[in-house]
């Protein structure tokens, strides 16, 4: 298994981002949120066809840019080496970001690698 995340499977194009929130599913376990869209063969899209990935955390929770930055990487990493179940649940040719929506800021890795695993279960 590649257990990269490339700059090709970073999601931030502004017309994928519109797409994704437009047309996406949502879904929540715990403090993750994650929404999700299945991209078929005759949307237009400047990818090549393969997933894409976004993190975000709120501002709005979390006003120091240190906390953020904690669990963006956080969360890039649970994605990084989880990244075979995660491409089982939502396929190879898909957007998908991933929020974290508590205003507790998480004690460790084993944290949030559950609620991303419980996510993906779900």
């Amino acid at each position: 298994m590649n257990y990269k995340y490339p700059r090709e499977e970073k999601l931030k194009q502004k017309n994928d981002i519109s797409l994704l929130f437009e047309k996406g599913k949502w879904k929540t376990c715990g403090n993750l949120r994650v929404i999700s869209y299945q991209i078929d063969a005759s949307t237009s899209l400047s990818m090549t066809a393969q997933h894409k990935v976004g993190v975000s955390v709120s501002k709005r929770y979390f006003k120091k840019a240190v906390h953020r930055n904690r669990i963006k990487r956080l969360l890039r990493e649970v994605y990084r080496l989880n990244k075979a179940q995660f491409l089982e649940k939502f396929g190879e040719n898909s957007l998908t970001m991933l929020f974290y929506v508590s205003p507790t800021l998480p004690k460790n890795y084993q944290e949030i690698e559950e609620e991303f695993l419980k996510l993906l279960k779900k």
